[in-house]
C-alpha cells in the first residue's frame, strides 16, 4: 500500500499541498499543516449561560468568519502542549482567562480536504483579564452572546456578510 499520507508538492511556513494515490492511477489532493502542527478550539462559557465567540477576516473565504476561539499549537513554539496552547488563544483572542477547563476530544476539520485536526475544549470560570482581540496583524473581534440569542446574532452576522464556522455547531451541542 502506498504512503497514506501522500507527498507534499508545495510547502510554506503553515501549509503544505498534498497528493495522494487514489483509486485506479488517480490521484487525491489536500493541504496539510506544516510540522504536524494541530488545532485547539475553545468553547468558552460564562456564569451568565454566555458564549465568547470571535469575528476575524478570513482571507480563503474573503469575509469575516464567526468562530470559537482558536489557535495553532506549537506555531511560535516549538513543542508546545496543547493544553497549553488552548489557555494561550483564549487569552490572546479573547481576554479570558478560565478556571475550570474540560477536554472534550479531537476532531477533523473537513477530512476530504483538510488533513488538520483539533482538540475541542470547554472552558468555564471565566473572568475577563484583557482586552483580546488578538495579535495586531489579526484583527478579532470579540462577542459575547447570550446561548440563548445565538439564532438572532449568526442571522446578523450572516447579513454583514459574514460566514459561520462549523465548528460553532458542535460547540452549541455542547453548552
Amino acid at each position: 500500500m502506498s504512503d497514506p499520507a501522500g507527498r507534499p508538492v508545495w510547502q510554506g511556513k503553515f501549509l503544505e499541498a498534498h497528493v495522494a494515490p487514489w483509486g485506479d492511477d488517480g490521484q487525491w489532493e489536500y493541504v496539510k499543516r506544516a510540522r504536524g502542527i494541530q488545532a485547539a478550539v475553545i468553547l468558552a462559557l460564562t456564569s451568565a449561560h454566555e458564549i465568547v465567540l470571535v469575528e476575524q477576516y478570513r482571507p480563503p473565504l474573503g469575509r469575516p468568519c464567526i468562530e470559537l476561539p482558536a489557535g495553532l499549537v506549537g506555531d511560535e513554539t516549538e513543542g508546545e502542549a496543547v493544553f497549553a496552547s488552548a489557555r494561550r488563544e483564549l487569552h490572546e483572542e479573547t481576554g479570558f482567562e478560565a478556571t475550570e477547563w474540560e477536554e472534550i476530544g479531537e476532531f477533523a476539520s473537513s477530512p476530504g480536504m483538510v488533513g488538520e485536526i483539533f482538540h475541542l475544549y470547554r472552558a468555564t470560570g471565566l473572568t475577563r483579564t484583557g482586552a483580546g482581540g488578538g495579535t495586531p496583524s489579526e484583527g478579532i473581534r470579540v462577542h459575547v452572546v447570550p446561548v440563548s440569542g445565538i439564532p438572532a446574532f449568526i442571522a446578523q452576522a450572516r447579513t454583514r456578510g459574514c460566514v459561520i464556522d462549523t465548528r460553532l455547531l458542535i460547540g452549541l451541542s455542547l453548552v
